[in-house]
């Protein structure tokens, strides 16, 4: 298997060349923390706090994760927040799919938008297709319970984060 380095380096291309939105990011944190408290009640605050990040962009994320059915937002004093479904019954490529939505990684992938003349005819555009599935297939295997199978270790750094 060819095993090339995720990035190299090229003087016309800033950070990473694919890259997950922060929407994507601060889901996954959101979800992973509430599988790290489960079955406790967990806050946005506590979230946003322990990860450095906007408790507004956050908020976002939490309303699509509940209008999908992934948590249970529960409103009011002592509301909070806690998975509606299994940590092992969520995969980071069906939350990806939402996140990302639509994941047009180039022109042609939207039929509306695309103006190539080349569509359909082809093969980068055919290869990129088959890359994403690829990419999504990888993390089809990967669950919230995955991502939060070494507990303590997560928690002993989520708290040395809030302390600092």
């Amino acid at each position: 298997m060819f095993n090339a380095p995720l990035s190299t380096h090229n003087p016309h291309v800033k950070g990473c060349p694919l890259r997950l939105t922060n929407f994507s990011n601060f889901a996954l944190r959101l979800l992973q923390f509430a599988a790290l408290h489960a079955p406790n009640l967990i806050r946005t605050e506590d979230v946003a706090r322990a990860h450095g990040i906007s408790r507004h962009h956050l908020l976002k994320a939490v309303n699509t994760l509940e209008k999908e059915g992934f948590i249970k937002a529960i409103r009011g004093r002592n509301g909070g927040i806690t998975l509606n479904r299994p940590a092992k019954g969520i995969t980071v490529g069906e939350v990806i799919r939402i996140t990302e939505a639509p994941l047009e990684l180039v022109e042609c992938f939207n039929a509306q938008t695309n103006t190539c003349p080349l569509i359909g005819v082809c093969h980068l555009s055919a290869s990129i297709q088959t890359a994403t599935r690829a990419f999504l297939a990888v993390l089809d295997d990967v669950t919230i319970a995955d991502i939060a199978a070494n507990r303590s270790v997560l928690l002993s750094r989520l708290n040395d984060a809030e302390t600092q």
